[in-house]
C-alpha cells in the first residue's frame, strides 16, 4: 500500500466513522432523554421488596425496572449489586441487568437506524429470551451456596446501605409538572452522556477503521459461513454464535458502540445468529467480569459469565431459526448503512439539529440549576479503575485520530 493509497483509505475511515455518530445522534439524544425521564418520574419504591424470590412474578418484575432503569452496562451493574445487597434474588436482579441492558429504549433506535427493524425485534424479543434462558440455567444449576456466599461477602464489603426511596418523594404527576424535576432529567441525561462517551467515541471509530482497512476475506475466515448467504450449516450457525462473544470480548466496547461495527459485521455477511450474539455481548466483556469479580468474587463472577454465554448462544440460535420459519430473516451481506450517502439535508439533518435544541436546553436546565445550589454537582466523583483510565485514552487517541482524517480530507 502506497502512502496516497493509505492516506485515501485514512480519509474515508474517518469519513465513515463520523457519518456514522452523524446518522445516530438524534436517536442517541432521544434514547437518553426517554431513559432519563423514565428513571427520574418512576419511583422504585417498592422494587427490592416485590424482587425476593425467582417466581414467575419477580422476575417479571425484575424485568420491568430493568426496562425502565435502561442505562449503560456500567451503571446497571451497580443497580443489581444494590438489588442484590437490599434482598433481591438472585434471579431476578439477573432479569433486572439484562433487561436495563438489553431491553433498551436508545439502543433499539440505533439498530433501526443501522441494521433494520428484524434486528430490532431480535434485540427485544431476544432480550426476554435472555431472560427465560438464564433463569433456566441457573434452575438447573441450583448455585444456592454460591449465591449466599455473594451475598455475605458483597453485605460485610459494603456494610447495610439503608439509603433508599424516602416516604416523602413527590409523585411522578408532582415532578414532572415542576422546573425541578425536569432538572434531575437534565443531570441524568449528562449523566447517561458522561457513562457512555468514552465507549461511543472508540467503537464509532473502529466501526470506521474496520469498515474500509479490513477485508471480507478476513471475516470469512473468522466467521464461518460468513460467505454462504442466508443459509449457512448449523456448525457455522453456531460457531457465529461463539465468535460474536469473542469479537465483543476483544473490542470491550459498550453496546452503543458496538451497533455501527455490527452493520460491518452484517455487510460482510455475518449470519444474524451471529450479529445478534455480538449484540448480546455486552455482560460478557472483560471490565463486566472484573466488576462483577469485585462485588461477588472471581467464582461468581465467572458463574454469571457460563451463564450469560450459555443464555445468549442459545438466544442467538432461537432467533436465527425462528425468523428462518417465519421467513423474515435478513439478506447478509447487503451493506446497510455503511453504503448509504454519508451527508446530506435530509430526515437526519433536521432531526439533529431538533435534538441539538434539546440538548441546549437540557445544559440550560442542568447549569442554571447548578448555579442556584451554589455550585453543586451530583454523582461523579471517585477513583477510576485501571479499565476506565484506558478506555478514556482510547478515547483520546480516537479524537486525534479523527482530526487527523479531517486535515488529511481537506488539507492534503
Amino acid at each position: 500500500m502506497n502512502d496516497a493509497n493509505f492516506l485515501q483509505m485514512y480519509s474515508e475511515a474517518v469519513l465513515t466513522s463520523l457519518s456514522f455518530f452523524w446518522k445516530a445522534l438524534w436517536a442517541f439524544v432521544l434514547g437518553y432523554v426517554i431513559s432519563s425521564a423514565i428513571q427520574v418520574f418512576v419511583t422504585r419504591k417498592r422494587m427490592q421488596q416485590t424482587m425476593g424470590k425467582a417466581g414467575g412474578g419477580s422476575v417479571a418484575l425484575g424485568t420491568f425496572f430493568g426496562f425502565i432503569s435502561s442505562s449503560c452496562s456500567f451503571a446497571a451493574l451497580a443497580g443489581t449489586k444494590s438489588l442484590f445487597k437490599k434482598g433481591a434474588g438472585f434471579v431476578p436482579s439477573l432479569a433486572f441487568l439484562l433487561a436495563s441492558t438489553n431491553l433498551v429504549v436508545e439502543l433499539g433506535f440505533l439498530i433501526a437506524i443501522f441494521l433494520g427493524w428484524q434486528f430490532v425485534v431480535g434485540e427485544y424479543l431476544g432480550g426476554i429470551l435472555l431472560i427465560l434462558f438464564m433463569w433456566l440455567f441457573v434452575r438447573f444449576t441450583r448455585p444456592k451456596t454460591l449465591i449466599e456466599k455473594a451475598r455475605r461477602r458483597l453485605r460485610n464489603r459494603e456494610g447495610e446501605d439503608e439509603s433508599g426511596d424516602e416516604e416523602n418523594v413527590p409523585n411522578w404527576k408532582e415532578k414532572i409538572k415542576s422546573i425541578d424535576g425536569w432538572r434531575q432529567v437534565a443531570r441524568k441525561y449528562f449523566m447517561e452522556w458522561k457513562m457512555v462517551w468514552k465507549d461511543v467515541t472508540f467503537g464509532f471509530t473502529v466501526a470506521g477503521v474496520i469498515a474500509v482497512f479490513v477485508p471480507r476475506s478476513f471475516f470469512q475466515t473468522l466467521f464461518i459461513g460468513s460467505g454462504e448467504g442466508s443459509n449457512p450449516s448449523f456448525l457455522a450457525i453456531l460457531e457465529n454464535t461463539i465468535v460474536g462473544p469473542l469479537a465483543a470480548f476483544f473490542t470491550f466496547i459498550g453496546s452503543m458502540g458496538n451497533i455501527p461495527l455490527a452493520a460491518v459485521l452484517f455487510s460482510n455477511g455475518v449470519s444474524f445468529a451471529g450479529i445478534m450474539a455480538f449484540i448480546f455481548s455486552d455482560l460478557v466483556v472483560f471490565p463486566v467480569i472484573r466488576i462483577n469479580a469485585k462485588y461477588y468474587g472471581w467464582k461468581m463472577a465467572f458463574y454469571i459469565l457460563g451463564v450469560f454465554l450459555a443464555s445468549l448462544v442459545c438466544s442467538a440460535i432461537a432467533l436465527h431459526y425462528g425468523f428462518s420459519l417465519l421467513g423474515v430473516l435478513p439478506q447478509t451481506g447487503t451493506g446497510g448503512s455503511t453504503e448509504t450517502q454519508r451527508f446530506a439535508i435530509d430526515y437526519t439533518f433536521f432531526l439533529n439539529l431538533a435534538f441539538a435544541i434539546v440538548t441546549g436546553i437540557l445544559a440550560w436546565l442542568r447549569f442554571a440549576g447548578d448555579k442556584k445550589q451554589g455550585g453543586m454537582h451530583h454523582g461523579g466523583g471517585g477513583k477510576s479503575g485501571i479499565i476506565e483510565r484506558v478506555v478514556f485514552w482510547l478515547a483520546i487517541a480516537s479524537y486525534i485520530w479523527l482530526a487527523g482524517g479531517l486535515i488529511v480530507t481537506f488539507f492534503v
